[in-house]
């Protein structure tokens, strides 16, 4: 007898058959009553603002209003999220005109104007301003107390109003995404991204902690800017919205994080084996995304373990620097040695993942070419099912399995009477 499984594999899935010698759990987010349609879940949001006023009491006509909003690269309903908040600032007396949109990129590239359209919707982007961030484009408004400057795209850094919005889950270094990383990275400089990065090498960086270094750094810059709103939502593993918060940019991001703990934060017995996946389009566009999802289960991988990662992959590494180093490289150790020696965006992919592969033993299932998979770290295979019968020949028929189809916003952690990974 064999236990069958679906994982999501870019717009499809992978199968996957585990015979039942194994102890096999899955781990997947805890069901949230959908209590209404999601304009009537960010109407209410918009309606009862947490730690701050509404809208309408908070802007002016003749204010020059920004709206943050995610890239091509995260899976934020954007175009649901949009209608209700425009119409309150429409309703609020905020000129058409006097509204722009803009679409944090971080250290991402440009995006297509289809990729555009198909954030906004069609409408939205035929009457709004719709723009991408540019890194190089910033204006400097100060210096956190961590020493990272605060500049930020000139649009935004000059608008009367600032509004960011997103969706909330884990974060592998930044606590959790939403509220104020619209902001840092989304609409940063290149040299603000990297100092604020560089602090996940501090203690206290871990997925699920809003006071990890990070997270604290990116609410300062927030603040020095002068954020004045945030709508950010909560979506099921069906990527549907099941809440929304509004209001205050640091207490409704608060609120929002306890209710992701509450549906993806899991607590298990550590694995001999562990197979993620990243969670699908677009989380796993890249190896530089998908990445993250390894670091949502290592705690739950016992020393020596396995791990293999589904994830498509279908535009390659993903970064420029990351692939330098590892082809740069001779290996984990040389990457890790170059990050301790200065924090270089991109470069510090090469070297988490490499910190990862000299505890455990890294499957790579992707459309990667399999030389680029084993520069960079990973063993190559041409399925999830060559990966997980090649790790139980080593592990035996009797290995304990974790399955975690959503890895890239589903957090594992290993129960305290076993070693983390």
């Amino acid at each position: 007898m064999t236990m069958k499984l679906e994982l999501p594999f870019g717009n499809t899935s992978v199968s996957l058959n585990i015979p039942d010698t194994h102890t096999i759990e899955t781990v997947v987010p805890t069901k949230s009553h959908i209590t209404a349609d999601p304009e009537t879940i960010i109407l209410k949001a918009l309606q009862n603002p947490i730690g701050r006023g509404r809208l309408s009491e908070i802007v002016q006509p003749g204010d020059k209003v920004a709206i943050l909003v995610s890239d091509t690269t995260r899976s934020v309903p954007t175009a649901v999220l949009l209608p209700p908040l425009l119409n309150k600032l429409l309703a609020a007396n905020v000129e058409k005109e006097n509204i722009s949109i803009i679409f944090g990129l971080g250290i991402h590239r440009h995006q297509t104007e289809e990729e555009r359209i198909n954030i906004v919707g069609p409408d939205i982007y035929r009457e709004f301003q719709c723009i991408d961030h540019d890194k190089d484009q910033c204006v400097h408004l100060g210096t956190t107390s961590r020493g990272t400057p605060v500049e930020v795209f000139q649009p935004v850094a000059e608008s009367d109003i600032v509004i960011c919005t997103g969706n909330i889950e884990h974060h592998y270094f930044a606590g959790y995404t939403g509220g104020l990383k619209a902001v840092l990275p989304g609409v940063s400089s290149g040299r603000s991204i990297e100092a604020n990065h560089a602090l996940m090498t501090k203690e206290g960086t871990t997925p699920g902690n809003p006071d990890c270094p990070v997270r604290a750094d990116i609410e300062e810059a927030g603040n020095i800017l002068g954020v004045d709103f945030i709508l950010n939502v909560i979506l099921n593993s069906d990527k549907k919205i099941v809440g929304a918060m509004a209001g205050h940019p640091v207490k409704a991001h608060r609120a929002g994080t306890a209710m992701v703990d509450a549906m993806y934060k899991h607590t298990v017995e550590p694995a001999d084996i562990v197979v993620v996946s990243q969670g699908g389009w677009p989380k796993d566009i890249d190896l530089f995304q998908s990445h993250k999802s390894l670091e949502h289960v290592k705690a739950a991988v016992k020393p020596g373990g396995a791990i293999i990662l589904v994830a498509r992959c279908s535009e390659g590494l993903g970064n420029a620097v990351f692939e330098e180093w590892i082809n740069a490289v001779a290996g984990p150790e040389e990457a890790i040695e170059r990050l301790n020696n200065g924090f270089l965006q991109g470069g510090h992919k090469a070297a988490l993942v490499g910190k990862l592969a000299l505890k455990f033993t890294l499957y790579l299932v992707s459309d990667l070419p399999p030389e680029v998979a084993r520069k960079a770290y990973f063993k190559p295979v041409s399925s999830v099912q060559e990966a997980f019968d090649t790790a139980s020949a080593d592990y035996g028929p009797n290995a304990r399995v974790l399955v975690v189809p959503y890895g890239g916003s589903t957090l594992v952690t290993g129960s305290s009477s076993q070693s983390p990974g």
